[in-house]
């Protein structure tokens, strides 16, 4: 899909590679895992708790020239859904090129209905869903 996948926390690459050894959730993960031990990142992208010294969970997805497509965070103990996070990935590639276009919620794949916005449709996205 031409995505590069990043994760980071503020845990020490020691912790992460102990959590990848250990956990069977992580086992097959392949994508870099940054340790940011001293929040420096974290606070770039604002999820940083000065109070507890850890980040909150926070989810971006950037295009190639740095653009901010989407962003969400998470309190700490809500754990992000990856099926969701790739319909928002894919949603972005499609909407790349399909400017005039918008997916709707429950968009998953390129051939799903989308929506043209418009004044007229305001308060009629379920009419323009289910035509």
């Amino acid at each position: 899909m031409g995505v590069e996948v990043v994760t980071i926390s503020t845990d020490t690459k020691f912790v992460h590679l102990a959590w990848q050894r250990s956990e069977k959730e992580l086992e097959k993960v392949k994508y870099p895992m940054g340790a940011d031990p001293s929040g420096r990142v974290s606070r770039m992208f604002g999820v940083y708790d000065e109070q507890q010294g850890i980040n909150l969970r926070g989810t971006f997805i950037i295009n190639t020239e740095g653009t901010l497509l989407n962003a969400e965070v998470n309190f700490f103990n809500l754990g992000r859904n990856i099926d969701e996070l790739m319909r928002k990935f894919k949603a972005n590639i499609y909407l790349s090129k399909k400017t005039n276009e918008a997916c709707p919620s429950k968009w998953r794949e390129e051939g799903d209905v989308t929506l043209t916005p418009s004044a007229s449709m305001v308060g009629h996205v379920h009419e323009a869903l289910h035509k």
